[in-house]
């Protein structure tokens, strides 16, 4: 997504890199769109078995199996995400990535081989995930109304529900996300938030994201209207 460095980074890699280009959207990262772009992409290359990482998440060596043991229609499967300490000098080594913290304490983390099934879709978050290419279909992708940061997986996911796909927590899909900095709550992306909130209101009529929401309020940076049940720029 505005980013015409990927290209020269990738080029000559095994495996190689398919790599779709899309600009900013009001200067704002599209990523329902770039997903759904992925996935239209790589269906129309024969894939069966779509699997998504954030940017900054490291696939451990076991994802790709362990997603693909369980695959099934109508199933919508998250791995355990790890959130990596900062890098010492010279980067990670990426054998020793699960030794240096465990599964982020915000979501279930089965053991290896385990699956736990009937997971509650508000917590589907979109840093690994993946799907049957049916189930995609199913779901019918992001909405790319969303454009900016927060609330279109929380979409996807409220989607998947509506449409009968059940949520499995996936143990042995390990995904290891690198440290950056950022702020708690992200209140770099508080205008985008807003935005989202209120498309996701709209849709299904309540607000999510409602921790930052409350947060950003505690800071007085928000405020919300009971009346109207409405949040807004103080």
């Amino acid at each position: 997504m505005a980013d015409p460095a990927i290209e020269n980074l990738t080029a000559g890699r095994e495996p190689a890199a398919d790599v779709i280009m899309l600009l900013l959207e009001d200067g704002r990262l599209p990523l329902a769109a770039a997903r759904n772009a992925g996935a239209a992409r790589a269906l129309a290359a024969g894939a069966d078995l779509l699997v998504f990482l954030d940017a900054d998440c490291i696939p451990g060596p076991t994802l790709l199996d362990g997603y693909e043991r369980v695959a099934q229609d109508d199933v919508l499967l998250c791995g355990t995400v790890v959130y990596l300490p900062p890098s010492p000098p010279g980067g990670y080594a990426l054998d020793g990535l699960a030794d240096l913290a465990p599964p982020h304490a915000a979501r279930p983390a089965p053991a290896d081989g385990e699956v736990l099934r009937g997971g509650d879709h508000q917590l589907f978050w979109s840093l690994s995930f993946a799907l049957t290419a049916g189930t995609w279909k199913r779901i019918g992708g992001f909405h790319e109304t969303y454009t900016g940061y927060g609330g279109e997986d929380t979409d996807f996911a409220s989607t998947a529900a509506q449409r009968d796909v059940d949520l499995w927590w996936v143990g042995g899909a390990p995904a290891y996300h690198q440290h950056h900095p950022t702020d708690h709550p992200p209140v770099q992306h508080i205008d985008d938030i807003l935005r989202n909130g209120a498309l996701y209101k709209e849709r299904w009529g309540n607000w999510p994201m409602q921790g930052w929401l409350r947060a950003f309020e505690a800071r007085g940076l928000v405020q919300y209207d009971p009346a109207t049940d409405t949040w807004c720029r103080r």
